[in-house]
């Protein structure tokens, strides 16, 4: 199998992961699905860039994360829904206690500081290791700690547990709060 073809198939096998990674950062699965394809397209029309053996999962998260927050500088001159009377119109409300968990962990979620919510979602949701998270983030791995602990603490101050451990009852969600 050549170079190309290897490259190909890395892109393939991590679109799930740059996905969720994107509707983590965005809030939406249409504006994710945009940020993945965007990220996808810059990738291979910069493939040349990509240095075989290194971490195409880093880089490829590196380039969605840029993507991410250029267009985040850009949309700051938008309107805004502030009061999210629009947003508030499209929800429905939840019919289970666990979605109504899974809500209120999300509104949590977002009220973190950007830096501690990607080093989380990064380093929980995404399985990406202390030292990968700080190359993404183009940090230190004291750094991305020091931010991962600081979510998970604010995560439980704002739900009002005792410990991250209460936070989730299964392993994909235990994985965020704990490491």
């Amino acid at each position: 199998m050549n170079d190309r073809a290897e490259f190909t198939a890395g892109l393939m096998k991590a679109l799930p992961s740059l996905r969720a990674f994107a509707i983590s950062l965005s809030g939406r699965a249409e504006r994710a699905d945009d940020l993945v394809q965007d990220t996808l397209m810059r990738a291979w029309a910069h493939a040349d860039s990509f240095q075989p053996g290194t971490n195409l999962n880093a880089w490829l998260f590196t380039i969605l994360r840029n993507l991410f927050h250029s267009e985040y500088r850009k949309r700051r001159r938008e309107v805004q829904d502030e009061d999210g009377v629009y947003a508030a119109r499209l929800s429905v409300q939840a019919s289970q206690e666990a979605h109504l968990d899974v809500q209120d962990f999300r509104l949590a979620l977002e009220t973190l500081p950007p830096d501690q919510r990607e080093a989380l979602l990064l380093v929980g949701a995404s399985g990406f290791s202390y030292e990968e998270t700080a190359e993404i983030c183009q940090c230190a791995v004291g750094t991305i700690k020091s931010r991962v602990n600081r979510a998970r603490t604010k995560l439980a101050q704002i739900l009002a547990v005792d410990g991250p451990e209460e936070l989730a009852q299964d392993a994909r969600s235990r994985s965020l709060t704990t490491r």
